[in-house]
Order: C-alpha cells, then sequence, then structure tokens
C-alpha cells in the first residue's frame, strides 16, 4: 500500500498518519540523543536515595562532592586505559559522567552516608529534623 504525497506542507497530523497507516516505514528518531546514566532515585521518610550503577568501576574511581546545596557524582575516564583493543563488541562501556542535583533544604547534606557493593553506588541524605513552628511577637 503506497501513498502519493504530493508537493505541500505537510502538518505533524498528516506526518502521524502516514506513519500510522504505513507500517513499513521505521519512525525516526532523533540524531542527537543524550546518552542518560542509569540512576535511580527515590525518598522514604527518612530521606533521599541515589543508586547509581558504576560497572567495571572501583570506589576509588568515582567522586562524590557536596557544594552549597549541590551533590556532584562524576567519574573521569582514565587515559591510561588502553586505546589498542579491538573490541567485537563492548557492553559494558566505562563512559566518563558528571551526574548533578540540586538538593532541598529540606535534606541534611553534611550526613550524606555512600557504599558500594557490585558495581551500584549508593547514597543516602537524611531528612533534617523538622523546625517547630515558632510563634513571632509583634515588638
Amino acid at each position: 500500500m503506497g501513498t502519493i504525497l504530493l508537493n505541500r506542507h505537510l502538518s505533524p497530523f498528516d506526518i502521524l498518519v502516514k506513519n500510522f497507516f504505513q507500517s513499513e516505514e521505521q519512525f525516526q528518531t532523533p540524531n542527537n540523543k543524550i546518552i542518560n546514566h542509569p540512576v535511580d532515585v527515590y525518598e522514604d521518610t527518612n530521606g533521599i536515595y541515589f543508586d547509581i550503577a558504576c560497572t567495571g568501576l572501583s570506589k576509588n574511581q568515582i567522586h562524590v562532592n557536596v557544594e552549597n546545596d549541590i551533590l556532584k557524582v562524576s567519574y573521569k575516564k582514565d587515559k591510561d586505559d588502553p586505546d589498542d583493543y579491538h573490541y567485537h563488541y563492548q557492553g559494558i562501556a566505562k563512559r566518563s559522567f558528571d551526574l548533578g542535583w540540586k538538593i532541598a533544604r529540606r535534606f541534611d547534606l553534611s550526613k550524606i552516608e555512600a557504599s558500594m557493593k557490585d558495581g551500584l553506588l549508593k547514597l543516602f541524605i537524611p531528612l533534617t529534623p523538622e523546625n517547630k513552628p515558632k510563634t513571632v511577637s509583634i515588638k
């Protein structure tokens, strides 16, 4: 089943309908994809947790920094790694990464905990103790 398209301006709806009815064509994906690093971020009543995949890395290669209210986790690939290997398949890509999050003031960054096990970096930031409401007297 073919569709003849005349030289005219196609709206996004026209393209969607065309792609739906022509199953032999694939949807185009953008060429400039951003490669996201695998991270899980979740929260419970104790604080916020970060699970960051660091497959094939040691804890000495990963840098965790706290500046003001910014949490930064980074790894820079060593230049000493041999580049003369001819990989047939490289599923474990040790790509450099530089991750950062702005942490809300309700979390206490001075008490951050970090551990690494089985290629998974785990960070925990506890909640700050709740400030009790104060009554302000007017002078």
